[in-house]
């Protein structure tokens, strides 16, 4: 298991420039902020819009604050052999936290991380020491486009970390883009969605159904209170066509700073039952001689 608190050689290089100052900044995406957390001079938390989308910790790269990246790196740290590269595909870069955990965790991983706001790619890059290409490379685009440019079985773990405000985009989780990551995984590959919900959960059981419907093994590691119906928080589903590490990640889960737990098997099933996946809009009808095709179809 990795130790989060004893970042790589590079990663220590990387960590004695100096440091980003705060401000705003206008983006493609709206009002970008850079605000210290908390009394740690080297704890900086991104702001798109005011919904905070990213923390990083600029002297350590395994520091995760969000505790629902906390749940990805456990989940990445149980992948085998431990310590070994990962090729791994982020969508939604924001600060690229993760990414750099699993730079310094696992040396000689080569990742892709996709941004749509070009300006936040470059401030990014400009506040915070990322991993150069080929072990970091950053492409501006759509998430979902730049996807579909991948390879089959080309990545050992796709994460998904897309939102406007504080929802993900409709074309991130239907069926159809979920068949998309299947295809770019690799067969004992992992993908992670993040999704942030509220009671009753419409979203997160949504997502889940979805993902049934195209892998085998289904996870979810979630705060209990957002489960219970208590609070709006963040979950994190855990999909992979190989069997995934129940056992461990519910020790893990047991660990961790908040109460959280992980969800499958049959209490997933009850999680989500009656939610039913979430696809594409279908096309619109050409007309047909000025009268929509399915009119002429039936006269």
């Amino acid at each position: 298991m990795p130790d989060r608190h004893r970042p790589s050689r590079a990663s220590a290089d990387r960590g004695s420039r100096p440091q980003p100052q705060p401000g705003t900044w206008s983006t493609a995406s709206g009002v970008v902020e850079l605000a210290r957390s908390g009394s740690d001079e080297q704890a900086w938390t991104v702001f798109v819009n005011g919904v905070a989308s990213s923390s990083v910790h600029t002297g350590d790269p395994t520091v995760l604050e969000f505790e629902y990246l906390r749940w990805m790196a456990d989940v990445l740290d149980e992948r085998e052999p431990a310590g070994g590269p990962l090729e791994v595909v982020h969508l939604g870069a924001a600060g690229c936290a993760l990414a750099r955990y699993v730079d310094a965790t696992r040396p000689g991983s080569r990742q892709v991380a996709v941004e749509v706001d070009e300006d936040l790619a470059r401030l990014v890059r400009e506040w915070f020491d990322l991993p150069r290409s080929p072990a970091l490379r950053l492409q501006v685009g759509d998430a979902r486009e730049r996807l579909a440019t991948r390879r089959d079985a080309s990545a050992d773990a796709v994460v998904r970390d897309v939102f406007a405000g504080d929802t993900t985009p409709r074309h991130v989780r239907t069926l159809e883009f979920t068949r998309d990551v299947a295809r770019v995984l690799r067969p004992d590959g992992t993908y992670l969605a993040n999704v942030a919900d509220r009671p009753p959960l419409k979203k997160l059981r949504r997502e889940v159904a979805t993902v049934a419907e195209v892998f085998e093994h289904v996870g979810v590691l979630a705060e209990t209170g957002l489960l219970r119906g208590r609070r709006y928080a963040n979950a994190v589903v855990v999909a992979s066509p190989s069997p995934l590490p129940a056992d461990r990640l519910v020790r893990r889960a047991a660990r961790a700073p908040v109460p959280t737990r992980w969800v499958d098997g049959e209490d997933l099933v009850e999680l989500v039952a009656g939610a039913r996946s979430e696809q594409d809009p279908a096309p619109p009808v050409e007309p047909v001689n000025g009268q929509e095709a399915v009119e002429e179809a039936s006269g």
